[in-house]
């Protein structure tokens, strides 16, 4: 079982905006959403932790720490790669040069006029930003909520196909439980559909042990994405992972085939470069 006491990580996102693990993420989203794409019918995009969607890359948080220097910013001159990989940095490169988009504005962008995103926030000052950030998009509504309290009422979603996004901010000490319970919660309501969640690997035996919550649920295909970065300061954020659950067909090539460009550019200290693995934990392509 998961452990309740495992301390906090007070993972403010405005301070580690476009970082390697955003980077990960974010591209694993657009692979994702891109596949759902190939199909005419609509689909649906729950983001239960939304943050501001946009982020301000010199503000004063970002330059505290950094971060994004040894993430978005190593990719400055990339170009070419699979389609995931570029769609990606084709969305960061149109925020503009100060600024990068987190979850739910890159969601709102790719959908079509039959696809819908709910993007959920809580606390009010994120929510009035996540708010302002959507308003351009009229099948993104952003709501101000506990998005795992929400999640429930949502599922399964009319289109009966979509993703659900789960990107805390791991600030709590029960938040892996959580998560695991949120991903237990789609997998009885919504058996069919996707689920991409982000976790931090400070500690290996806690995500260890989510990862195997998770298929405690039932979940019948599982893929299991880690990215770590040379090691630096203790209190850094130096490895991330990402769960998905029901990957679609080719996610995995195209997301081996991308880390393969990606993860040598990527980290915080010149000369050195990211280790990228994956893993299938249940089922395969």
């Amino acid at each position: 079982m998961l452990s309740p006491v495992a301390p906090p990580m007070n993972y403010r996102h405005e301070y580690h905006a476009g970082n390697f693990a955003d980077v990960v993420k974010h591209l694993a989203l657009v692979a994702i959403l891109l596949h759902l794409k190939k199909k005419d019918a609509p689909f649906a995009v729950i983001d239960t932790h939304a943050g501001r969607g946009l982020y301000r890359l010199r503000g004063e948080k970002a330059s505290r720490t950094g971060e994004a220097e040894g993430g978005i910013a190593r990719l400055a001159g990339l170009s070419g790669g699979p389609p995931a990989l570029e769609t990606y940095l084709e969305l960061v490169r149109s925020s503009g040069a100060d600024f990068y988009p987190g979850s739910p504005l890159i969601a709102a962008k790719l959908l079509r006029p039959s696809d819908r995103l709910v993007a959920i926030e809580k606390h009010p000052e994120e929510f009035a930003a996540l708010k302002a950030a959507l308003a351009p998009y009229a099948k993104a509504r952003a709501v101000e909520a506990d998005g795992y309290a929400r999640l429930k009422a949502l599922l399964p979603p009319p289109e009966r196909r979509g993703l659900v996004l789960i990107d805390p901010p791991y600030e709590q000490m029960s938040e892996f439980a959580d998560a695991a319970r949120a991903v237990a919660e789609m997998t009885r309501r919504f058996a069919t559909g996707m689920a991409l969640v982000w976790f931090p690997l400070k500690s290996a035996h806690d995500a260890d042990a989510f990862t195997g919550e998770v298929l405690a649920a039932g979940v019948k295909k599982l893929l299991r994405v880690d990215i770590e970065t040379a090691s630096g300061a203790a209190d850094r954020l130096n490895a991330a992972g990402i769960a998905v659950v029901n990957p679609p067909y080719g996610f995995a090539a195209e997301m081996r085939a991308s880390l393969d460009l990606i993860a040598p550019l990527l980290g915080r200290n010149a000369g050195t470069r990211a280790q990228a693995r994956l893993d299938w934990l249940a089922g395969q392509e």
